[in-house]
């Protein structure tokens, strides 16, 4: 299902509310004392929200296999807690929650038995919770409606806005950098005051492995932006490479497996390059089961939102396994989650350790020109490619070219030469 801006915000916000309230209450009978939860300081849990609306966008053609869809709405919904662990873990430098004390647990970031409630709920969400709460906001008038999703909006962009001023320490700028007017200015530094004192100490009692735990990452154990870039340029590079040589061998023919229209680069690899290292970089040092049974799992997770992601925006499948046994929608399969999971562990025990090495002598040597180059270049290869293929799709419907770019488009980038890129680009039915 597509969701209209509104509709998404209404589920973003109802989901986050009665999850706020959930974890609260759970919070306050257990240690028989009010505690409010979340990161942000009103009453929103909005990786709830988050989520919520990610399932219900992306697992909609699984609703008529119960199964399936409790199964990627637990998978999904546990790679988001994981990766929701490890970016808050680099905020802080510690750990917001730990699951090290339940079976079946990877690293105290998630475990089994959160992973099966995530399904269930998530199951409940898409199947009949959702329809639900959009019949509900239809109720409303069309202007009050909005109003109220507006509304919402700007409060939780400046809750969560001073949540983070506060996590860095940062509250005295921030009047500089919501000071849309002087008026909203005055607001934002007592907005700041308000919640300097008061977040910190609330995110303490309420998670109290931020107070007491040892900080986590060393300096010199960080995985910078600047070498995510490069192991993005560099993935998206040998992905495309490997796949291009995988086609010859598998089908004896050579083909384009490239992402973008300048350069054989699929972008699909350089994010999971780039996501798989930021988000494993840590457990690099673990057996190598806990890292095939990671990358498994994040790989069916990350390949299944990408080509749902595709398909709604620019209209267009570029990969079926419909054919293939154990297949999802046709969209992932077994065999090749386990490619995933045997990629994660080569990469992290044998390429990565030497590529680091390489990077780190590039910068060396050119500082950060080469990757400032590279950069742009890779930004208007991305921009360029969604307008070719966005033009595409709309050509393939009859439409006339009306804008500049449309017409830029089909003289650059044609019918002949989009099939020669993306051979395997079918339009979704």
């Amino acid at each position: 299902m597509n969701y209209t801006f509104y509709e998404a915000a209404a589920l973003f916000f109802t989901y986050s509310f009665f999850a706020w309230a959930t974890e609260t209450m759970a919070a306050t009978i257990k240690v028989r004392k009010f505690r409010n939860r979340g990161f942000a300081s009103g009453p929103f849990c909005f990786i709830y929200g988050f989520t919520a609306v990610i399932l219900g966008m992306f697992l909609q053609d699984l609703r008529r296999e119960p199964f399936f869809l409790f199964l990627g709405c637990g998978v999904i919904a546990t790679a988001v807690e994981w990766f929701t662990g490890k970016l808050l873990e680099k905020m802080k430098q510690k750990k917001w929650w730990d699951y090290s004390g339940k079976k079946w647990n990877f690293a105290g970031y998630i475990c089994l038995q959160y992973s099966i409630l995530w399904g269930l709920l998530g199951f409940l969400s898409v199947q009949y919770l959702n329809e639900w709460i959009l019949d509900v906001y239809h109720i409303l008038p069309g202007v009050p409606g909005r109003a109220i999703i507006w509304t919402l909006t700007v409060i939780g962009f400046v809750d969560i806005s001073g949540s983070l001023m506060t996590v860095y320490h940062l509250e005295k700028k921030l009047p500089f950098l919501f000071g849309w007017n002087r008026r909203l200015k005055k607001w934002s530094e007592g907005i700041a005051a308000a919640l300097a004192g008061r977040i910190e100490n609330r995110m303490q009692r309420v998670y109290p492995a931020i107070a007491d735990a040892q900080e986590v990452v060393k300096s010199e154990e960080k995985c910078g932006i600047v070498q995510l870039f490069w192991l993005f340029f560099i993935g998206a590079f040998l992905g495309d490479i490997v796949e291009t040589l995988f086609c010859r061998v598998t089908a004896g023919v050579w083909m384009s497996r490239s992402s973008l229209v300048w350069g054989p680069f699929s972008i699909v690899w350089g994010l999971a390059i780039a996501l798989f290292t930021a988000l494993l970089f840590k457990d690099r040092d673990r057996p190598d089961f806990h890292i095939f049974w990671a990358g498994t799992f994040l790989g069916g997770a990350y390949e299944y939102l990408c080509s749902v992601f595709t398909e709604i925006v620019f209209g267009k499948v570029f990969w079926d396994y419909s054919s293939m046994p154990f297949n999802l929608g046709g969209r992932i399969n077994l065999l090749y989650c386990f490619f995933w999971g045997i990629a994660a562990v080569v990469w992290l025990k044998i390429l990565y350790p030497k590529l680091a090495v390489i990077i780190d002598f590039l910068l060396k040597k050119t500082g950060q020109v080469l990757t400032v180059f590279f950069a742009v270049f890779m930004a208007m290869n991305i921009c360029m490619s969604m307008m070719a293929l966005i033009r595409y799709d709309t050509r393939a419907d009859g439409a006339a070219p009306v804008y500049k770019w449309e017409r830029v488009m089909d003289e650059r980038f044609g019918d002949e030469r989009m099939e020669r890129i993306y051979p395997n680009a079918m339009r979704s039915s």
